[in-house]
């Protein structure tokens, strides 16, 4: 199933039922007064977080959702039933925009749930207007709408670091050897296609799609996925040593999270020079050298030398914990 991390959702919550007008009636005796019951009260439309990244995808092929409507009143002043609320699942992160009123809902927490439209209230029977001056009305009232609107779903990742970098840099291999994720790698550009999450240590670690340059208007995989940086409070920026120029690749990227939004380049960041073993071990020394007048924390990690990888851990298990 394709990842689908915004989506526009119509949403209506059920109308009011229809009171009636009725009348008692017993052997010999007609109209001996009014008894039309009121009309149920339309289902509301509720939104809920669960952890799960992948949910808004099951919405793709049908976008519009509705409450119940509430039960018309019944003879003998009996009410109609309430129609059922609907309750619809969103990802944890979740900013939910009600287009026409421009009302903003945040999902944060496992759980947070949020009422977004009220159901229409019943309509009254002709037994609610009886009084000593009409003692035989025939008035009733007819159920309300129900509240309906458009609502822009927007999925931004909650997580304790991001792991940002050009397309092909390592990062979803690095992901895969921190956490329990089992993310797409390749030796091609653009492997990831969306975000995975792993866990480590009690972090959450977030793979987002590689950056280019022009990422910020739209090109690659472009502003889809800057968005989910917004949230991490640490940015592990992965650079290959295969890069001709390791300060340009540092720089087009960090040029462009600064373009998206330039609250990014001042979050805590570690560098993460990938691919040791592809290169000498003098130029991953003088590498180091180079990119820590970038940052104090920097370090130089190959999937497959197990060394690097543990010095990698215990670094991130300290620097995450003071962030």
């Amino acid at each position: 199933m394709a990842f689908v991390d915004e989506i526009t959702l119509h949403l209506r919550a059920g109308d009011g039922g229809n009171g009636i007008e009725s009348w008692l009636h017993e052997k010999g005796k007609e109209y001996m007064g009014p008894a039309g019951g009121d009309g149920g009260r339309g289902g509301d439309v509720y939104l809920k977080a669960v952890r799960d990244i992948g949910k808004l995808a099951v919405y793709r092929f049908g976008n519009l959702f509705a409450a119940k409507r509430g039960g018309d009143g019944m003879r003998k002043n009996r009410h109609g039933g309430n129609g059922d609320d609907i309750e619809l699942e969103v990802p944890i992160g979740s900013v939910v925009t009600n287009r026409a009123t421009g009302r903003v809902f945040e999902f944060l927490q496992e759980g947070d749930k949020a009422m977004v439209l009220r159901g229409g209230k019943g309509g009254l029977g002709n037994e609610h207007f009886k009084s000593s001056r009409n003692v035989t009305p025939t008035q009733f009232t007819l159920g309300k709408e129900g509240e309906a609107g458009d609502f822009d779903i927007e999925l931004r990742l909650i997580a304790d670091a991001g792991l940002i970098g050009f397309p092909n840099a390592g990062k979803s291999s690095i992901l895969n050897e921190l956490t329990s994720a089992k993310a797409k790698v390749g030796s091609y550009a653009f492997t990831t296609l969306e975000p995975n999450l792993g866990a480590f240590h009690g972090f959450i670690l977030a793979d987002i799609p590689g950056l280019i340059e022009g990422a910020s208007e739209g090109k690659g995989l472009g502003t889809k996925f800057l968005r989910h940086i917004a949230r991490t409070k640490l940015l592990i920026h992965c650079i290959s040593l295969e890069e001709k120029s390791l300060l340009k690749a540092y720089k087009t990227v960090r040029d462009e999270l600064k373009a998206h939004a330039p609250e990014l380049i001042d979050k805590k960041e570690v560098i993460v020079l990938t691919k040791t073993d592809a290169v000498d071990p003098k130029v991953v020394k003088k590498a180091i050298t180079v990119m820590k007048k970038k940052s104090k924390h920097v370090v130089a990690v190959s999937v497959i030398d197990d060394v690097l990888l543990k010095k990698f851990r215990d670094a991130l298990i300290k620097i995450l914990q003071k962030a």
